[in-house]
């Protein structure tokens, strides 16, 4: 285990994104593949923040568990452990099953892996090299 600054303010500020669309935006395409884009990223960040596994291993765990995420809404998953009436475990879990889900994850996906090879070694190690921390 291992704390990282530079994963952590990615992951407050795309956690404040996904809690804005939620609050703030009702509509057919920000809200459900948007959200769905961001939040794989935001997933990823966030087991960044804490652990050192590699870039692929990261990436490829983060889209294997929003896929059995997605996988779990198909069969009402909130409804069977009880949390159906919960409005922040049906926001967070997840209650309407869709392929077009998948997508949006891989594409965030894709986005992570990208940023990493092409943006994220120089921001990391300048980000890196002034932080003592790291």
């Amino acid at each position: 285990m291992r704390f990282n600054l530079y994963y952590f303010y990615w992951t407050i500020f795309l956690f404040i994104t996904e809690v804005y669309i939620a609050i703030f935006v009702d509509d057919a395409f920000i809200r459900p593949y948007v959200g769905d884009f961001l939040v794989v990223i935001l997933i990823y960040t966030c087991v960044r923040t804490f652990f050192k596994y590699s870039v692929s291993t990261t990436a490829v765990g983060v889209l294997a568990f929003s896929f059995l995420v997605e996988i779990l809404q198909r069969f009402n998953i909130v409804d069977r452990i009880g949390l159906g009436s919960s409005s922040l475990a049906r926001t967070i879990i997840g209650t309407s099953f869709s392929w077009k889900d998948f997508i949006a994850y891989s594409l965030g996906v894709i986005m992570v892996l990208g940023a990493e090879k092409y943006i994220g070694p120089s921001l990391k190690n300048k980000f890196i090299s002034d932080n003592p921390t790291q």
